[in-house]
């Protein structure tokens, strides 16, 4: 799991987001566990018994407006019972001045309160993106991404079979190095996945024989990407007589990475095959069915109708 500071976020966003320091210095090490960000709604009103713990909380005018509305004495223990949830966090928007209460409880208790002069509805949307990019699951993954003809081929399989001898062809030909050997992945949303390089490796490669080779310096700063998403993963294997190949493309093979299903085709090595022309019609043949152009089922439903007569001539055949 994920843990991020509340300095590095601090940090990090502390222009984008126009964050000042109000209180709770001592507390910037709290660790945020969670992207979730809300405001503490009927919290304020005494309600407690659903109100999500360890969450970062925002406090917004209506909310500030609220407390301001209370006798002191009931507003500072108000805002106990709501410090009191294991709050790592506590935001005030719109350039609002919190609480007096709340800022004195806070240093008493090392949670920081940061001011952001942006209004509420923009915090939330400047935070949120940044939130799940940190938060997203991730993993890592040994292979060549690229980004042919927009669709990113991810190359897998064991090590030394080719993979990245093919990515710099494709290179070579126009197309687009992202990552190589290793592949870090993140997802984003539900079923969205965004490879890209190790920020020390980037659009470096290595090359049996030659060694490591830098494909920026090689082939112009057009021949790399920072990231792509990826839509196709492509296996390479060693032909093996045993083994079954799809001959037809009717039956689309899957493969699942951080519980997202994406397309898998397995391409057998064997001397002559021009593996680099095959992954162009890899990605060609993605970009057709995702404009709804199935070549194998289009095939397949003439052929049907071709033999159609034929059948209807042997059913009617009783001798």
């Amino acid at each position: 799991m994920s843990i991020l500071h509340v300095a590095d976020l601090f940090e990090q966003r502390q222009n984008s987001l126009d964050l000042t320091l109000a209180a709770g210095q001592g507390g910037l090490e709290r660790e945020i566990t969670s992207s979730d960000i809300s405001s503490p709604g009927l919290v304020l009103a005494g309600f407690t018994d659903r109100f999500p713990s360890r969450r970062m909380q925002v406090l917004g005018e209506t909310e500030v407006m609220y407390l301001r509305s209370m006798a002191a004495d009931r507003r500072r223990e108000v805002l106990g019972e709501f410090l009191g949830t294991e709050v790592p966090v506590v935001f005030v928007t719109k350039g609002l001045e919190p609480p007096r209460e709340l800022l004195d409880l806070a240093e008493e208790r090392s949670i920081p309160v940061i001011r952001s002069q942006l209004k509420t509805g923009e915090f939330y949307r400047r935070i949120k993106p940044f939130l799940e990019e940190e938060f997203a699951p991730s993993t890592a993954i040994h292979g060549s991404l690229a980004d042919v003809y927009g669709v990113g081929l991810l190359f897998v399989g064991a090590s030394g079979i080719g993979k990245s001898e093919c990515v710099l062809d494709l290179v070579e030909r126009g197309h687009r190095l992202v990552a190589d050997d290793v592949v870090l992945v993140r997802r984003r949303g539900f079923d969205v996945l965004i490879g890209q390089a190790h920020e020390h490796q980037q659009h470096h490669m290595e090359i049996r024989g030659i060694g490591i080779i830098d494909v920026r310096a090689l082939f112009g700063v057009r021949a790399v990407r920072q990231q792509k998403r990826i839509e196709v993963v492509v296996q390479l294997e060693h032909w093996r007589q045993s083994a079954s190949y799809d001959r037809t493309g009717l039956e689309r093979d899957t493969t699942d990475i951080l519980d997202t299903t994406i397309p898998r085709v397995v391409i057998p090595l064997n001397p002559g095959k021009n593996i680099t022309v095959i992954s162009e019609v890899v990605a060609m043949d993605h970009l057709l069915r995702y404009a709804g152009v199935d070549s194998a089922r289009m095939f397949e439903q003439n052929l049907r109708l071709l033999m159609q007569p034929v059948k209807e001539y042997l059913e009617e055949d009783y001798e």
